[in-house]
């Protein structure tokens, strides 16, 4: 399972996508996922799978492994999607025991459902075509107002960035521990809760004394070349809009005004 998180991981290539201005990707994101909090029926979702299969297409990444990073959030989806089907008042459709499933309830649940299949897709892309110091540089240039009073915009950018990279080398290393464990003959899967959370501890420990040795590897590294924060850096490539950044604005924003448009219509 934790092979199958792909939010971080950096997928490299060549492509339109890849290619786009960090910032346009990073605003194209926050905008995807407002306008799906904006969907309050079936038929926007047919843009909104439209758009996602034609970023996948452009970026050439493969479709499964974008949906790789559903598999460890089944059981959250499942979830969600049960407590808003059961716990939905409104027009009853059929009983299953003790439960109600209403009409109202179904519409929520499938949903709430794709609300979050759509926003983990929508970030993971992001990170799949963004390498981490274009992220870093877009994450910084769009905070770049704040630092007028007083927001350390880059030093935000740099912790953000690290912070996100930092999940795919942890989750190597959980399946390493984990592995190492078993081989002592630790059991993780088998008993009930209490006793599957007592199994966790051996993991734990040495999870937190490794990202702790890899911070500390980190720091000391940064501190060799000599890094003092963001003032007065100069940069080897500065973003600049191109032609194809304006048309995926543009693009994006049509998506968004449809989407906001058909919700008050």
């Amino acid at each position: 399972m934790l092979k199958n998180i792909t939010i971080g991981q950096y997928f490299p290539g060549e492509t339109i996508i890849h290619r786009l201005d960090p910032r346009v990707k990073l605003l194209g994101t926050f905008a995807f996922i407002i306008a799906l909090f904006f969907i309050n029926s079936f038929y926007p979702y047919i843009l909104v799978v439209t758009f996602i299969l034609g970023t996948i297409k452009l970026s050439k990444v493969p479709f499964g492994y974008v949906l790789k990073g559903l598999k460890p959030l089944f059981l959250i989806i499942s979830i969600t999607f049960l407590i808003n089907l059961f716990m939905t008042k409104g027009e009853m459709l059929f009983e299953i025991g003790p439960l109600d499933v209403t009409k109202e309830g179904l519409r929520q649940a499938t949903f709430m459902a794709l609300r979050l299949i759509f926003l983990v897709m929508g970030t993971s892309l992001l990170t799949l075509t963004t390498s981490p110091i274009s992220l870093t540089d877009g994450i910084e240039r769009l905070l770049k107002p704040l630092s007028k009073i007083g927001v350390p915009a880059h030093e935000l950018a740099m912790m953000m960035t690290i912070a996100l990279r930092f999940i795919p080398t942890l989750l190597e290393e959980t399946d390493k521990i984990m592995k190492a464990q078993m081989a002592r003959g630790a059991d993780f899967e088998s008993g009930n809760i209490m006793k599957r959370a007592k199994s966790l501890v051996p993991l734990l420990v040495p999870l937190f004394v490794s990202a702790f040795r890899r911070a500390d590897e980190l720091a000391m590294a940064m501190e060799a070349r000599c890094y003092r924060g963001g003032e007065n850096r100069t940069r080897m490539k500065e973003l600049k809009f191109e032609k194809s950044d304006m048309v995926a604005l543009s693009i994006t924003g049509i998506f968004i005004a449809i989407i906001i448009t058909y919700r008050y219509i």
